[in-house]
């Protein structure tokens, strides 16, 4: 049996169809490519209880996954991450049926491990010798690190105001490094003019290679399997370049036709901050893509994206599922990061906390009725965001006593 079924790529805007085994970037349209799959022979060549006996990482699924040899696979062990109950913070919240899947502990901390293993993967099977990408900073330090570990090169710009944590990681994993005065899209014009100068580099950035969306989709085909083959109600993502929830979305489409789940799929809820909410707007106006953010700042800094590749990918999945777009202020996000974190013991990144802020919102509104399966994606781990805790504690003297 192959190790891969994939098919084919596919133009997420014409539907044009692209060969798979040689190294892509965008579309002839200028859109992003989507990874396709013989779901009929997947069907056939395994099951969802076959799938449960293997080892818990995100290789599970590796007949919808791009890499066509296991001897390619590039991996830190990425993926089963938990799906926790949050009892406590959902009484407060009025939901009997809250949930938390903790991106937090996957390796580099943060989800954007699971779009580096794949990617990273399936570049290094197709021959290419390093990287380069733009970033926020998490997906840069996931992806530097993961061409270390595959023996390839890479070159990472990201804004200077990124978290100094992952500079550090790309520093430590031998990256080439660029802070860069301005914002993600500012980094990612010099990364496309250096790399045409670099033979053998691959120009990685968000949705402009197709296997990143691969690697993030496996978090639905966890979610689905953790819950026991069926889906949740509702799920909340915090949305900057909106890769996740593109990756969720055709996850639960692949399950529903693969036949592994059934029923409606669950109201996908994209969540901004209001210093970077350009999704958000163009679901207030029934909007098919959005339109640039002006002056985008917020504390949750991997969600300020201005104007993403994919914004009517994440907008489609939006509209299809019945789901909403929301944005919270910092003031809301950290608060939710800090409640949560006091209630059920977990720090939360800060586009974690947005997610939690929207929460609130949303049940307060009544759009959740409090009885739902509501899971929250939290995309990282707190201690990457150490200054969004004030530390503002008493300093004792040996000779002091505690009161």
């Amino acid at each position: 049996m192959p190790y891969s079924f994939l098919s084919h790529l596919e133009c997420s805007r014409t539907g044009d169809r692209l060969d798979a085994d040689t190294v892509q970037g965008l579309s002839p349209a200028g859109a992003p490519l989507l990874a396709r799959y013989d779901l009929d022979g997947v069907r056939e060549a395994v099951t969802p209880k076959e799938i449960a006996g293997r080892e818990p990482t995100l290789w599970r699924y590796h007949e919808v996954l791009p890499v066509r040899s296991p001897e390619h696979v590039v991996s830190l062990g990425e993926g089963m991450t938990p799906l926790l109950r949050l009892p406590r913070y959902g009484r407060e919240l009025g939901l009997s049926r809250l949930w938390m899947k903790d991106e937090g502990l996957v390796p580099t901390g943060t989800f954007k491990a699971r779009g580096a293993a794949v990617g990273v993967s399936r570049a290094a099977e197709l021959g290419v010798r390093g990287i380069a990408m733009p970033t926020n900073g998490n997906a840069g330090a996931a992806w530097a690190l993961y061409a270390a570990r595959a023996g390839l090169s890479s070159l990472i710009a990201m804004p200077d105001d990124a978290p100094p944590i992952t500079m550090r990681e790309c520093v430590a994993a031998g990256a080439e490094l660029y802070r860069v005065d301005g914002l993600i899209g500012d980094a990612g014009k010099l990364v496309a003019s250096a790399v045409p100068r670099r033979p053998g580099v691959q120009d990685v950035s968000t949705l402009k290679e197709p296997y990143r969306i691969e690697g993030k989709k496996t978090m639905g085909y966890e979610i689905a399997e953790q819950f026991g083959w069926r889906l949740p109600d509702v799920i909340l993502y915090p949305t900057g370049g909106g890769v996740g929830i593109i990756g969720i979305y055709k996850a639960l489409l692949e399950l529903r036709e693969l036949g592994w789940v059934s029923g409606p799929l669950p109201r996908l809820v994209a969540v901004q901050a209001t210093g970077c909410a350009p999704i958000v707007t163009a679901f207030s106006r029934g909007a098919r893509e959005s339109e640039p953010f002006p002056d985008a700042r917020t504390v949750a800094f991997g969600i300020t994206v201005p104007k993403a590749l994919g914004d009517f990918l994440v907008l489609d999945a939006v509209y299809a599922t019945g789901g909403a777009a929301v944005a919270v202020t910092d003031e809301e996000l950290l608060a939710a990061q800090r409640e949560l974190t006091e209630r059920e013991g977990t720090f939360v990144c800060p586009e974690g906390g947005a997610c939690f802020a929207a929460l609130r919102q949303l049940r307060e509104s009544g759009w959740l009725g409090g009885d739902e399966d509501v899971v929250v994606l939290n995309t990282g781990a707190g201690i990457k965001y150490p200054e969004t805790v004030p530390l503002d504690v008493p300093l004792l003297a040996k000779t002091d006593a505690i009161p």
